[in-house]
Protein backbone atom coordinates (compact mmCIF):
# COMPACT_ATOMS: atom_id res chain seq x y z
CA UNK A 1 0.00 0.00 0.00
CA UNK A 2 1.34 3.19 -0.99
CA UNK A 3 1.35 6.14 1.75
CA UNK A 4 0.31 9.82 0.57
CA UNK A 5 2.78 12.57 0.78
CA UNK A 6 0.48 14.80 1.66
CA UNK A 7 -1.10 14.35 5.37
CA UNK A 8 -4.54 12.95 5.07
CA UNK A 9 -7.01 16.21 5.71
CA UNK A 10 -10.07 15.79 7.69
CA UNK A 11 -12.80 17.26 4.37
CA UNK A 12 -15.93 18.62 5.97
CA UNK A 13 -18.19 16.50 3.96
CA UNK A 14 -17.05 13.42 5.12
CA UNK A 15 -17.84 13.94 8.94
CA UNK A 16 -21.61 14.47 9.61
CA UNK A 17 -23.25 15.91 12.16
CA UNK A 18 -26.67 16.00 13.07
CA UNK A 19 -27.04 19.49 12.24
CA UNK A 20 -26.34 18.23 8.72
CA UNK A 21 -29.22 15.58 8.83
CA UNK A 22 -31.77 18.87 10.28
CA UNK A 23 -30.78 20.69 6.69
CA UNK A 24 -30.82 17.88 4.41
CA UNK A 25 -34.45 17.51 6.06
CA UNK A 26 -35.40 20.59 6.00
CA UNK A 27 -34.03 21.06 2.26
CA UNK A 28 -36.12 17.86 1.12
CA UNK A 29 -39.71 19.47 2.72
CA UNK A 30 -39.12 22.80 1.14
CA UNK A 31 -38.90 21.02 -2.64
CA UNK A 32 -42.00 18.64 -1.48
CA UNK A 33 -43.88 21.47 -0.53
CA UNK A 34 -43.35 23.76 -3.30
CA UNK A 35 -43.39 21.08 -5.99
CA UNK A 36 -47.09 20.41 -4.69
CA UNK A 37 -48.32 24.47 -5.18
CA UNK A 38 -46.51 24.67 -8.35
CA UNK A 39 -48.16 21.10 -9.66
CA UNK A 40 -51.71 21.83 -11.56
CA UNK A 41 -54.63 20.44 -10.61
CA UNK A 42 -54.61 17.06 -13.15
CA UNK A 43 -58.47 16.49 -13.05
CA UNK A 44 -58.88 20.43 -14.06
CA UNK A 45 -56.04 20.02 -16.53
CA UNK A 46 -57.29 16.78 -18.06
CA UNK A 47 -60.61 18.63 -18.38
CA UNK A 48 -60.15 22.21 -19.49
CA UNK A 49 -60.25 21.38 -23.79
CA UNK A 50 -63.62 19.32 -23.02
CA UNK A 51 -66.89 21.10 -22.96
CA UNK A 52 -68.56 20.98 -19.42
CA UNK A 53 -71.34 18.51 -19.00
CA UNK A 54 -73.60 19.12 -16.02
CA UNK A 55 -73.67 16.10 -13.64
CA UNK A 56 -76.96 14.43 -13.27
CA UNK A 57 -76.49 14.69 -9.34
CA UNK A 58 -80.23 13.73 -8.56
CA UNK A 59 -81.80 10.55 -8.52
CA UNK A 60 -84.41 9.41 -11.20
CA UNK A 61 -88.12 10.20 -10.45
CA UNK A 62 -89.70 6.65 -8.77
CA UNK A 63 -92.90 5.66 -10.39
CA UNK A 64 -94.78 4.98 -7.09
CA UNK A 65 -97.31 6.78 -6.08
CA UNK A 66 -97.24 8.77 -9.87
CA UNK A 67 -100.97 9.96 -11.24
CA UNK A 68 -100.52 8.22 -14.58
CA UNK A 69 -103.39 9.47 -17.18
CA UNK A 70 -104.58 6.47 -17.65
CA UNK A 71 -108.15 4.95 -17.38
CA UNK A 72 -108.48 1.34 -15.45
CA UNK A 73 -111.58 1.50 -13.91
CA UNK A 74 -111.83 -0.59 -11.40
CA UNK A 75 -108.52 -2.00 -11.68
CA UNK A 76 -105.13 -0.36 -11.14
CA UNK A 77 -102.83 1.18 -13.60
CA UNK A 78 -99.21 -1.25 -13.08
CA UNK A 79 -95.52 -0.07 -14.47
CA UNK A 80 -94.85 -2.82 -17.22
CA UNK A 81 -91.16 -1.43 -17.70
CA UNK A 82 -88.55 1.17 -17.04
CA UNK A 83 -85.96 3.16 -18.09
CA UNK A 84 -84.17 6.53 -17.13
CA UNK A 85 -81.51 9.39 -18.85
CA UNK A 86 -81.63 12.96 -18.79
CA UNK A 87 -84.14 13.49 -21.95
CA UNK A 88 -83.70 17.55 -22.14
CA UNK A 89 -79.43 18.02 -21.33
CA UNK A 90 -80.51 19.69 -17.99
CA UNK A 91 -78.61 17.28 -16.17
CA UNK A 92 -81.15 15.57 -13.99
CA UNK A 93 -82.73 12.40 -15.02
CA UNK A 94 -86.11 11.62 -15.86
CA UNK A 95 -87.91 8.57 -15.82
CA UNK A 96 -89.53 6.63 -19.15
CA UNK A 97 -92.56 4.54 -17.60
CA UNK A 98 -94.72 2.36 -20.16
CA UNK A 99 -97.68 1.52 -17.95
CA UNK A 100 -101.19 -0.59 -18.45
CA UNK A 101 -104.19 -1.28 -16.62
CA UNK A 102 -104.08 -4.46 -14.78
CA UNK A 103 -106.12 -6.96 -16.67
CA UNK A 104 -107.11 -10.42 -15.59
CA UNK A 105 -105.98 -11.74 -19.09
CA UNK A 106 -105.69 -10.71 -22.81
CA UNK A 107 -103.44 -7.94 -23.50
CA UNK A 108 -104.20 -4.33 -22.07
CA UNK A 109 -103.33 -1.37 -24.21
CA UNK A 110 -99.67 0.44 -23.30
CA UNK A 111 -99.29 4.08 -22.33
CA UNK A 112 -96.06 5.69 -22.26
CA UNK A 113 -95.12 8.46 -20.00
CA UNK A 114 -91.94 11.19 -18.79
CA UNK A 115 -91.83 11.85 -15.81
CA UNK A 116 -89.61 14.40 -13.69
CA UNK A 117 -89.56 15.71 -10.40
CA UNK A 118 -88.49 19.47 -9.72
CA UNK A 119 -86.01 19.44 -6.52
CA UNK A 120 -88.15 20.33 -4.02
CA UNK A 121 -91.13 18.38 -5.21
CA UNK A 122 -92.41 15.39 -2.75
CA UNK A 123 -93.23 13.15 -5.69
CA UNK A 124 -92.86 12.97 -9.04
CA UNK A 125 -95.62 14.35 -11.92
CA UNK A 126 -96.16 12.87 -15.83
CA UNK A 127 -94.92 15.71 -17.98
CA UNK A 128 -95.65 14.34 -21.57
CA UNK A 129 -97.08 11.70 -22.87
CA UNK A 130 -95.48 9.56 -25.71
CA UNK A 131 -98.09 7.23 -26.59
CA UNK A 132 -101.81 7.10 -25.33
CA UNK A 133 -103.41 3.87 -24.53
CA UNK A 134 -106.25 4.69 -26.69
CA UNK A 135 -103.53 4.32 -29.94
CA UNK A 136 -103.76 0.27 -28.57
CA UNK A 137 -100.33 -0.50 -28.66
CA UNK A 138 -98.49 -2.99 -26.53
CA UNK A 139 -94.41 -2.09 -26.20
CA UNK A 140 -92.60 -4.96 -26.72
CA UNK A 141 -88.72 -3.58 -26.66
CA UNK A 142 -87.73 -0.46 -24.86
CA UNK A 143 -85.09 1.87 -23.90
CA UNK A 144 -83.44 5.23 -22.70
CA UNK A 145 -80.55 5.71 -25.09
CA UNK A 146 -78.10 9.05 -25.62
CA UNK A 147 -81.02 11.05 -24.77
CA UNK A 148 -83.85 9.46 -26.93
CA UNK A 149 -86.93 7.13 -25.96
CA UNK A 150 -86.61 3.56 -28.02
CA UNK A 151 -89.55 1.72 -28.54
CA UNK A 152 -90.64 -1.08 -30.42
CA UNK A 153 -94.88 -1.67 -30.60
CA UNK A 154 -97.51 -4.18 -31.44
CA UNK A 155 -100.76 -2.34 -33.24
CA UNK A 156 -103.21 -2.95 -35.25
CA UNK A 157 -104.16 -1.52 -39.24
CA UNK A 158 -107.81 -0.93 -38.75
CA UNK A 159 -110.29 -0.77 -35.77
CA UNK A 160 -111.82 -4.39 -36.96
CA UNK A 161 -108.63 -5.92 -36.51
CA UNK A 162 -109.74 -7.75 -33.05
CA UNK A 163 -107.65 -6.64 -29.79
CA UNK A 164 -106.09 -10.70 -29.47
CA UNK A 165 -104.44 -10.57 -32.95
CA UNK A 166 -102.01 -7.32 -33.88
CA UNK A 167 -101.18 -7.27 -36.87
CA UNK A 168 -98.56 -3.92 -36.81
CA UNK A 169 -95.12 -4.00 -35.34
CA UNK A 170 -93.51 -0.47 -35.49
CA UNK A 171 -90.33 1.35 -34.02
CA UNK A 172 -90.16 4.74 -32.57
CA UNK A 173 -87.85 6.84 -31.30
CA UNK A 174 -88.73 10.02 -29.16
CA UNK A 175 -86.23 13.55 -28.46
CA UNK A 176 -86.61 16.63 -26.97
CA UNK A 177 -86.39 19.21 -29.60
CA UNK A 178 -87.45 22.73 -29.06
CA UNK A 179 -89.29 22.18 -25.91
CA UNK A 180 -91.02 19.41 -26.90
CA UNK A 181 -90.65 15.11 -27.63
CA UNK A 182 -90.16 15.03 -31.26
CA UNK A 183 -91.18 11.60 -32.80
CA UNK A 184 -89.13 9.80 -35.94
CA UNK A 185 -89.84 6.33 -37.06
CA UNK A 186 -86.10 4.66 -37.57
CA UNK A 187 -87.53 1.90 -39.46
CA UNK A 188 -90.49 1.05 -41.69
CA UNK A 189 -93.70 -0.03 -39.99
CA UNK A 190 -94.32 -4.02 -40.62
CA UNK A 191 -96.99 -6.20 -41.27
CA UNK A 192 -97.40 -9.02 -38.18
Amino acid sequence: MQHSAVPELELAHTNTRPIHWVATATALAAVVALSSVLQPDSARAAQASAPQAKPATVAAPATTGVDFPIQCGPTKAVVQKQASGDLDGDGRLETVAVVHCDAGMGTPPDGVYVLTQAAHAAKPRVVATLIAPKARETVTEFAVRGGAVLATMLGYSTQDVPSCCPDVKESAKWQWKNGTFVRSTPGNTQSV
